[in-house]
């Protein structure tokens, strides 16, 4: 019999689940962070990013601010900031961009920001400390900007409205492409990604960029199975994304998201050790409590790894705990198992040896199978 009061097991919080990682920059951080909480992971980056050497458009708006200041620049990532410099000076134009910029008025959207903009010998003259790029806009429109030139450190991200504002407000609008991205030369691991969304063998997808979204998405609807992602990920995969704008093309479908307060990889990765678990089923069976997640169950705490035959049974008995599913019906359930129900009493074998307790799947002769659901929860479980 399991207690309520007993030490907390020694697994992370993200043991039993799956996680898609759609990150191309980061992902192996990323990854790590989800691994040392117990997840499995999934690497598929949806995006690739375009060398910074090799850049015609970026080397371009460089020239263009070298040949005529902006009055105005726009810092918005420290990565992306760093980049440029780093970029103009492999091109022999660094010191060149930097005397430019010296005599601009240069906002930076946060501290990691403005610590980027220092480290190059510059000043900026104000930064939100909401790290908004909003309240950046606010201030700029409030000050003015008809007939003023801007230059806006771009990075892959789209910045929704906020290039379009300041040229409905007069300014000229320079954007400065930083790490500009592409689909990934390898589709190879985005398609086993979406296999794996469609397929529910995945129970969330982490998202750190709108364009890895948008990509993923696409990515399916060349393949056809768009609706069938857009169907698993409305319903049993989560999206976790790092931030509002991240989230724009999933919710411009219809797909809701979480997201974290702050914008960064390890309140994410919280935010996920909070969300699966509780979206996991917990049911009191046989005297045990059973929590059914992703690629294994938790037995009074214990982690059992399930093999995925053994999982599609468990969820369609899950489905009903307390009532008898027919053979027939769980072999249906079973993943390409044919027409022999022996293929039932073989996976179902394995599961019960898998969650180390027997006595938690009860045969039901010439009938089927039952979760065998504690008597005081049959009524509650049993009235669906």
């Amino acid at each position: 019999m399991y207690d309520e009061e007993e030490q907390p097991p020694e697994h992370g919080p993200l043991a039993g689940f799956t996680v898609g990682v759609t990150a191309a920059r980061r992902a192996d951080e990323l990854g790590a962070l989800l691994e040392r909480r117990g997840a499995a992971v999934l690497h598929a980056p949806a995006l690739r990013i375009v060398p910074l050497a090799d850049d015609s458009e970026l080397l371009a708006a460089t020239k263009d601010i070298i040949g005529q200041a902006p009055d105005i620049a726009v810092a918005t990532t420290a990565i992306g900031f760093r980049g440029w410099v780093e970029a103009a000076d492999g091109w022999g134009l660094g010191e060149d961009l930097l005397a430019r910029l010296r005599g601009v008025r240069i906002l930076a959207r946060g501290p990691k920001v403005k610590g980027a903009i220092r480290a190059a010998g510059l000043t900026e003259e104000w930064s939100p400390a909401s790290e908004s790029l909003a309240e950046v806009l606010d201030r700029l429109l409030e000050e003015g900007v008809d007939g003023l030139r801007i230059a806006v450190q771009l990075h892959g991200e789209p910045l929704p409205g906020f290039v379009e504002s300041l040229r409905a407000g007069g300014a000229e609008v320079v954007g400065v492409p930083v790490y500009r991205w592409l689909p990934p030369e390898d589709l190879g691991p985005v398609d086993r990604l979406v296999d794996g969304c469609v397929a529910r063998t995945l129970d969330a997808v982490t998202f750190t960029s709108a364009p890895a979204a948008a990509s993923l998405l696409s990515r399916a609807q060349e393949r056809g199975l768009l609706d069938d992602l857009l169907a698993a990920l409305g319903h049993d995969v989560l999206s976790a994304c790092v931030g509002p704008v991240t989230a724009l093309p999933l919710q411009a479908r219809g797909i809701d998201t979480v997201q974290p307060e702050r914008f960064r990889l390890g309140p994410l990765v919280q935010l996920l050790c909070r969300e699966l678990p509780a979206r996991a089923r917990a049911l009191p069976v046989a005297g045990h409590r059973v929590e059914i997640r992703g690629h294994a169950v938790l037995v009074d705490g214990a982690l059992r790894p399930v093999p995925p035959a053994g999982m599609s049974l468990l969820r369609a008995l899950s489905r009903r705990p307390g009532w008898v599913v027919s053979r027939a019906e769980l072999l249906r359930a079973l993943p390409g198992a044919g027409r022999d129900e022996h293929a039932v009493e073989t996976a179902m074998a394995r599961l019960r040896s898998a969650l180390g307790a027997p006595k938690l799947i009860q045969t039901v002769v010439k009938r089927g199978y039952r979760l065998a659901l504690d008597p005081a929860a049959e009524s509650k479980y049993g009235e669906g």
